[in-house]
């Protein structure tokens, strides 16, 4: 195959690097940014610069933030007995989507995962025992982590490194999501909706 421009080929060649992009798609989204106005090409370029430089992590709970502390850590209407755990910030994005959620967060950065050599040193974990212990005054912390092996796991090795500290350690339920029928739901996820059930 002939290349007609090299550099619409690098275009296609990094844009198929997006998750959930192949070839096609980033062939499709290099034309179609070919075919705008320099002035949209020139926002999306700085949007993207801005992004890696300007966005930054939280030093106290690890979420992203424009500046450090976070909005969250800083605002004072926030309840500060609770601490939401949490894998990665975007899991922060759709807590906060809910409004159901008033209390501080934590992000780990990742799970525990053998087989990706991931342990709990590499992990915001040591950061969390420190804030129980230190003077944020919680009462409550929630473990709001994905409910597959390596969430489990880490659930349980938080769990137990928090016995030592007077907090409640909850957890988020998991269940049957709404609107969905029975028949297409996996033995795992119907066996812990019925050992979670709440009085009616």
């Amino acid at each position: 195959m002939q290349i007609t421009s090299e550099y619409l080929e690098q275009a296609i060649e990094q844009l198929a690097k997006l998750p959930g992009t192949g070839r096609k798609s980033a062939q499709r989204i290099a034309i179609h940014l070919l075919k705008q106005n320099d002035e949209y090409a020139l926002k999306l370029a700085n949007a993207i610069v801005n992004l890696k430089e300007k966005v930054t992590r939280c030093s106290t709970c690890g979420n992203i933030s424009d500046k450090d502390p976070c909005n969250i850590c800083e605002n004072p209407k926030r309840e500060n007995g609770q601490i939401c755990v949490v894998e990665e910030f975007n899991d922060v994005y759709i807590i906060e989507k809910t409004n159901e959620f008033r209390g501080r967060y934590h992000v780990l950065g990742g799970i525990i995962s053998p087989m990706d050599n991931i342990g709990p040193d590499k992990l915001r974990i040591q950061e969390l025992l420190q804030r129980i212990g230190g003077d944020e005054n919680i009462n409550e912390v929630i473990l709001a982590l994905n409910p597959d092996a390596e969430g489990e796991a880490t659930s349980y090795y938080i769990n137990k490194l928090l016995k030592q500290y007077e907090v409640d350690v909850t957890r988020i339920a998991y269940g049957i999501p709404m609107g969905t029928e029975l028949e297409f739901i996996d033995e795992a996820t119907l066996s812990r909706a019925f050992a979670s059930r709440n009085a009616f």
